[in-house]
């Protein structure tokens, strides 16, 4: 089950919120509650609150903290308000205020386990079935199955003891 939290038109640039999401990323949702205050950077207070928002959300839904992962955080750009500053001559120096989208999606624990549980499977299978072409091949061909290469020492060995070279102690 997916839990969404959107927050839009942020005043906070993306360049500066996307670090903050990465190492929330890493954490699960209560810590990140707990350690984003600490972080000090303009972004973490905005994510922090999109978080705990989307922590309610899943306590609407009857989920408890522990189970919660993050499944994505996307920091997106919002509109750009054009301001500019005095100069000096008369002049005028733009520039932009950029906004950004916040969305956090969360899930459940047992949601990725099963879905990796099921990847895993497949992967099996498909092992199975390659292991099956494979002989079913070798049987057609009637030939028996070629040797396996040589390991790369098996023939540095044999390369060193027909030239005749002697291992030196010291290279210099």
């Amino acid at each position: 089950m997916d839990i969404v939290a959107v927050q839009r038109f942020a005043r906070v640039s993306p360049k500066k919120m996307r670090p903050v999401a990465d190492v929330a990323k890493k954490l699960t949702p209560s810590e990140a509650v707990e350690k984003l205050p600490f972080l000090r950077k303009s972004g973490a207070e905005v994510l922090l609150k999109v978080i705990k928002s989307a922590i309610a959300n899943a306590h609407q839904k009857g989920l408890g903290d522990t189970d919660l992962v993050f499944k994505e955080i996307q920091i997106g750009e919002g509109p750009r308000l054009k301001r500019g500053r005095a100069a000096s001559r008369g002049r005028w120096h733009p520039y932009k205020r950029r906004m950004s989208h916040v969305r956090v999606v969360l899930s459940t624990k047992e949601l990725k386990d099963k879905k990796s549980e099921k990847q895993g499977d497949k992967n099996v299978d498909l092992e199975e079935e390659e292991v099956k072409e494979s002989s079913l091949s070798a049987n057609k061909d009637d030939k028996p199955a070629s040797k396996p290469a040589k390991s790369v020492g098996s023939i540095l060995k044999s390369v060193i003891s027909k030239k005749g070279v002697k291992a030196q102690k010291n290279p210099r």
